[in-house]
């Protein structure tokens, strides 16, 4: 049994996390990257290959899937109606992806996965709050799922009203200042126009990675490199998932 991280839930109370969360893990809510953004690592996804299970070979299967999505290649994983029977009894996915509500941006398409494979979480402009980031404590830590994913993606509704709620000074109606709030950080003000809407896009989600990459719960797992937690951005112009540094 692999020794108990500091900062984890003991293995008592990880039980009744288990026997309550067990069958509700995912939550569901609803210009281009500089030329430095590489994509994210891409490889051969054939039937019955070994499911990921380090952040390395977690990262390559996005990578994978992405690349054919983006080509119109998708091959619909994980949907047979034995994966369903064996889905009954229990659930192995192998990243969590924080993305945004926006329609058109499904992590489970654009990544070209199926039932079981990833946790998905989502909020508009991929914006933490507790239930966020307890959905994804819990992936990382009850499902042992070795990458986390913060998603980003070009003209993001969220961010362009952050953007524009800070510019003129204005809040945004009831429960939206929220989202405005935590992506005011991100906004560069030297910047203007659609220029500053899309480097906010990019600044959130590394803002929100290394949020994410300093929790006390995450981070031990990370330095022990049984965890990753990367930042990324969706293009809508091309379909193409590329990592930000």
């Amino acid at each position: 049994m692999t020794p108990r991280a500091a900062g984890s839930v003991p293995i008592g109370r990880r039980r009744l996390v288990r026997t309550g969360l067990a069958g509700a893990a995912a939550v569901a809510a609803g210009a281009v990257s500089g030329p430095a953004a590489p994509s994210l690592t891409t490889g051969a996804a054939g039937a019955g290959a070994r499911r990921p299970d380090s952040p390395q070979s977690a990262l390559r299967a996005l990578g994978a899937g992405n690349a054919r999505w983006r080509t119109y290649h998708e091959s619909h994983p994980d949907r047979t109606r034995t994966v369903r029977r064996t889905l009954v009894s229990g659930q192995h996915p192998f990243a969590v992806v924080l993305g945004c509500v926006d329609s058109r941006v499904p992590p489970e398409l654009v990544f070209d996965q199926g039932l079981g494979d990833l946790l998905t979480v989502r909020s508009a402009g991929s914006v933490l709050d507790e239930a966020i980031l307890a959905s994804i404590t819990f992936g990382v830590l009850e499902l042992a799922i070795p990458l986390v994913v913060v998603l980003g993606h070009q003209s993001c509704g969220a961010v362009n009203a952050a953007v524009h709620s800070a510019q003129a000074g204005e809040r945004l109606p009831g429960h939206m200042q929220y989202l405005a709030d935590q992506i005011r950080p991100a906004i560069d003000r030297t910047l203007s126009g659609a220029a500053r809407v899309d480097a906010a896009v990019t600044a959130n989600v590394r803002l929100v990675r290394d949020r994410l990459a300093a929790e006390p719960d995450l981070a031990p797992r990370i330095a022990a490199g049984t965890l990753d937690v990367v930042a990324a951005r969706y293009e809508l112009t091309d379909q193409r998932v590329r990592r930000i540094l």
